[in-house]
């Protein structure tokens, strides 16, 4: 079996257009069709149904398509690790990052400290809802994923490794019944709330909706919003409340200052009192198959998670 055909056919698969794919692997659309008619002589199965109309993977192709994308992930994988032998000079970092405002370590900063040591490392960077990239590091299209999930929600198969523990907070406009309070249970807040959530399928969107469920309150659901700096701003305009990780609240607090001004429209933020309500972020990565780069990329990472955890106790 040829690893070209593979390409081929998952360029297909991607797309379930044969033009499109045919255009991004830089060959002829008739070219195409021969090598996967191939394949498809190879494997003894058809892997496409075709009409006029549309491309759908059949049953055969379905089984192809998973293993396919853990052969090329194996083969690149490989040319690594003989990379390596010459130091990491060279090589693809295929990475998910969660919201790096999300986080007390700052992902940015790890990213750069990682560029500074391995320079010919080439990052490819994918942010997406957390479940979706671990899903993908499991299938083998992303190296590591540094996810908003707790241990117990990372997939079977995958290893984890803890980056922070951040605990949530309710943000509230100024002059909410709860604003004069320092903590607060989520069972308090009024029937009529209206809640401001994150992206659905998000770590913390998981993480905030377990918190009510403890707290036996209907969470409600009246924004939902992509960028955890604009639901703050929602609530502290007055849009209803909001739950996000305590970093990215006091991120832009001066030094020296009460943290609760740094809030915009002088709304506050009020600490969770559930101790489980916690925002989890987790590098996950499949051990059995860590190419150098990623493994390279690990080490960076846990060296600012054991700095962060340091400059909390402080």
């Amino acid at each position: 079996m040829d690893l070209r055909h593979l390409k081929y056919f998952l360029a297909v698969a991607e797309t379930l257009n044969f033009t499109q794919a045919a255009a991004s692997c830089y060959v002829a659309q008739s070219a195409l069709s021969q090598q996967i008619a191939r394949l498809e002589k190879d494997v003894g199965a058809q892997l496409f149904s075709r009409t006029s109309r549309s491309v759908r993977l059949t049953a055969a192709g379905e089984l192809l398509e998973p293993l396919a994308r853990r052969v090329l992930a194996d083969v690149d994988n490989a040319q690594a690790a003989l990379d390596a032998l010459s130091g990491l000079r060279r090589g693809r970092l295929r990475l998910g990052l969660v919201q790096t405002r999300a986080s007390s370590v700052d992902l940015v900063e790890v990213m750069a400290d990682y560029h500074a040591r391995y320079p010919g490392i080439d990052f490819h960077v994918t942010n997406a809802p957390s479940a979706q990239m671990a899903t993908s590091v499991l299938a083998g299209d992303l190296d590591i994923a540094v996810v908003g999930l707790g241990p117990r929600q990372v997939p079977e198969g995958l290893d984890h490794l803890v980056v922070a523990v951040d605990p949530l907070m309710l943000i509230v406009p100024a002059g909410h019944a709860l604003a004069d309070r320092d903590t607060v249970d989520l069972a308090d807040l009024p029937e009529s709330h209206q809640l401001i959530q994150f992206t659905r399928g998000s770590g913390l969107r998981r993480q905030v909706e377990a918190a009510f469920a403890r707290a036996g309150v209907e969470p409600g659901q009246h924004f939902q919003v992509g960028q955890i700096h604009d639901m703050i701003r929602l609530a502290a305009r007055g849009n209803g409340v909001t739950v996000v990780p305590r970093s990215s609240v006091f991120t832009d607090a001066a030094p020296g200052s009460d943290p609760q001004d740094s809030l915009p429209y002088g709304a506050r933020a009020l600490r969770v009192a559930d101790e489980a309500a916690v925002h989890t972020i987790c590098a996950v990565h499949d051990s059995k198959r860590l190419a150098p780069a990623a493994a390279a990329f690990l080490e960076v990472v846990e060296r600012h998670a054991v700095s962060g955890r340091g400059d909390q106790s402080a």
